[in-house]
């Protein structure tokens, strides 16, 4: 599984969600990649709605319908109503198991 996290330069919530993305993965493996993006035209190409974005094999999980591409902060609802700015460990754990299996921690691959 490719892990895709999109954010603006010093985005205060893009180490939040690097280690919320450890945590749910669990010691599952996973290539994660750390993506800036500076202008309009990078957060269209890329896909990113706000800042961060999380992409599993290039599908925004979080995704909302109506969102269009943005170089802007994201805000993410939880089931319980609380926002946040980056996805809960518990909710990034639902979208990865959804997504498909990861690697175990000692698999060779």
């Amino acid at each position: 599984m490719r892990i895709t996290v999109l954010t603006v330069p010093e985005c205060p919530n893009g180490p939040v969600v690097r280690e919320r993305i450890t945590a749910a993965l669990a010691g599952r493996q996973a290539e994660v990649q750390l993506v800036e993006v500076s202008d309009q035209a990078e957060a269209e190409r890329a896909g990113m709605t706000g800042s961060p974005t999380v992409l599993l094999d290039g599908v925004d999980p979080f995704a909302r319908a109506g969102a269009v591409p943005s170089v802007s902060c994201r805000i993410y609802r939880e089931a319980d109503g609380r926002t946040d700015g980056a996805p809960s460990v518990k909710a990034l754990s639902k979208a990865l198991s959804a997504a498909g299996p990861a690697a175990p921690a000692d698999a060779d691959c």
